[in-house]
């Protein structure tokens, strides 16, 4: 048996939904608010009879492996691996859908080697005593080292490259980001030198790249790992797989720029915190903090740079629902130099007066602003109800209106006025999403074949790849006809890697409504109002040739065109 098939047979959606989100109970399905977008009524349905998601509200859906994957930013087989390992299944890393799949799995083993290399590095050698020397300097336990795997890269050329060329061709450690190809034919160097360094983790504990920070005068002070086929910069917070239950715990993330900022907070212990890695804070990593947190306190270094990416970073989380703050610790230090001068019962007082996020926008937007000039205020109110606008949350918009009107002392109905025009000049049209995008054929013959798989084989000479041209389901067919001509069992975990979530979450509503039992007849006129719909498609584009071909005279094209007319209405009147 598939460990797939082993796993839906001992897992239960409602119970890893609850993990993200309250679930009660409404006639046959499970109800809550939804855990991927911000929502004041539950549009959320799980249906723990098949084993699937829907929500109305945004329109993500899928099966178990859907929701672990976008839930804990997983790939399918680290999915896959996520619930074996949480239901005690028998783990074996066969799953291997493509070369890619392969070379994430040859970088992750590549990158698992480097960090037992680099811990070595730190604790067995002359050259990392001195590192780990410095990093006990910095008030950095060896307990606290070792839990965060922190390791060593020798001051050396190729000290890692040498270690590693008998085990791995050049190209994979260069695919890994562990060294750089040099200007001389079959030179190599090492990427990381005379560096403490902090490894990258994804969620589940595995290791996807590294970061290190000098002990020297070397430049820059951090060096992350270039992007890999197992890391993309911006889509991972640095530290969340030792700290996401605390912050779970907590209810509220602290978010700190670097590595030596996460350890000294860890250190002191602060645990609900995150890094991100000294990058413009990303939508991805967002909503990584939004599945463990439901506030969140901005403390970048307290400098120029550290406030500018405060104030590109605050947007950001009051538009993904956050309760957001921001603290800009004195003297223009960093946590970690905050920590070292001052301590951390000081630290945590300050944290208690962070500065509501809006508020710090409001003051830093009309910073070196002169509110005295009509103009100069009609600018930056406009920046503001801009910001405004973009929040998910009317009771909060309203809210920070008042707050707005009041800070720049100007009339809140006017405030509202304009903010009005502009959201309605710029409305989107009206979501089909309650509609679906399926023709009743097409849903139809769906429901049939994923509730019924034993219809599969009786119709597999029927199912032409033509019915399905054009339709928006075409993708999922395309993946059915696969599965068939390689024998393999159909299922909804078979769109995992193949249909993207928009799609995935149509097909998952789709499959949720309660439908009776259909039959291979029923099946039949399906495909046959598919094939007919198909072949109408055809017959109008040939008639667009037809009057094309009369208007140029090419009548050898007429007449063969006027055939095959003849053809498709034939097919047609015989459906």
């Amino acid at each position: 048996m598939e460990i797939t098939e082993k796993i839906k047979q001992v897992a239960s959606i409602v119970e890893i939904a609850s993990q993200y989100t309250a679930l009660n109970k409404k006639g046959k399905k499970w109800i809550g608010l939804c855990p991927f977008h911000s929502e004041k009524t539950p549009s959320f349905t799980v249906d723990e009879e098949k084993q699937l998601y829907h929500c109305f509200g945004c329109g993500a859906g899928g099966d178990l492996f859907s929701l672990v994957m976008e839930k804990e930013n997983l790939t399918f087989p680290e999915a896959i691996r996520f619930l074996a390992e949480k239901y005690h299944l028998p783990w074996q890393e066969r799953y291997q859908a493509s070369g890619q799949t392969r070379l994430e799995e040859k970088i992750f083993e590549i990158n698992e080697k480097a960090l037992a290399y680099f811990k070595n590095n730190l604790f067995k050698t002359a050259e990392g005593q001195k590192a780990l020397d410095y990093l006990k300097g910095r008030q950095c336990s060896e307990e606290t080292i070792k839990k965060l795997r922190l390791g060593y890269a020798l001051n050396s050329w190729d000290s890692l490259y040498e270690a590693f060329k008998t085990s791995y061709p050049p190209q994979d450690l260069e695919k890994a980001g562990l060294i750089i190809r040099g200007e001389k034919t079959g030179e190599f160097r090492d990427r990381f030198r005379g560096r403490i360094i902090f490894p990258i983790f994804t969620l589940t504990g595995r290791v996807v790249a590294f970061g290190g920070r000098t002990v020297f005068d070397a430049q820059p002070k951090y060096l992350n790992s270039p992007e890999t086929q197992t890391f993309i910069k911006g889509s991972l917070l640095y530290g969340l797989n030792f700290t996401k239950e605390d912050i779970r715990q907590a209810g509220e993330l602290i978010l700190v720029e670097g590595y030596a900022d996460f350890a000294s907070l860890y250190q002191a212990g602060i645990q609900n915190i995150a890094a991100s890695m000294g990058t413009s804070l990303t939508i991805q990593q967002v909503a990584q903090a939004r599945r463990y947190a439901s506030g969140l306190i901005i403390n970048y270094d307290g400098d120029e740079a550290g406030l500018k990416a405060a104030l590109r970073a605050i947007p950001i989380c009051l538009q993904s629902g956050l309760k957001t703050k921001v603290l800009i610790l004195p003297e223009k230090l960093d946590p970690d130099g905050f920590l070292r001068k001052y301590g951390s019962d000081r630290y945590r007082q300050l944290l208690k007066k962070s500065q509501e996020g809006f508020r710090f926008l409001l003051h830093n937007y009309t910073r070196n602003v002169d509110l005295t000039v009509p103009e100069e205020k009609s600018r930056v109110a406009r920046i503001i109800l801009e910001e405004i606008k973009r929040l998910p949350d009317a009771l909060v918009q309203n809210e920070y209106l008042q707050q707005a009107a009041e800070f720049l002392k100007t009339d809140e109905t006017l405030l509202r006025k304009i903010l009005e025009n502009s959201s309605r000049s710029n409305q989107p049209k009206a979501s089909r999403e309650e509609e679906g995008i399926f023709c009743p054929a097409e849903k139809r013959l769906l429901q049939l074949l994923f509730n019924q798989p034993e219809l599969l084989l009786p119709l597999a000479n029927e199912l032409d790849p033509e019915c399905f041209q054009g339709l928006p389901s075409e993708p999922v067919f395309h993946r059915l006809l696969e599965c068939l001509k390689k024998g393999q069992a159909w299922d909804f975990s078979q769109l995992q890697q193949s249909i993207k979530p928009p799609l995935l979450g149509h097909v998952a509503r789709s499959l949720q409504e309660e439908t009776p039992a259909g039959s291979i007849g029923e099946a039949l006129d399906c495909l046959n109002t598919l094939r007919k719909v198909s072949l109408q498609k055809k017959l109008k584009d040939i008639q667009k040739e037809i009057a094309l071909s009369e208007k140029q005279g090419d009548k050898e094209k007429l007449t063969a065109l006027l055939y095959q007319k003849h053809e498709i209405t034939r097919q047609i009147l015989t459906l």
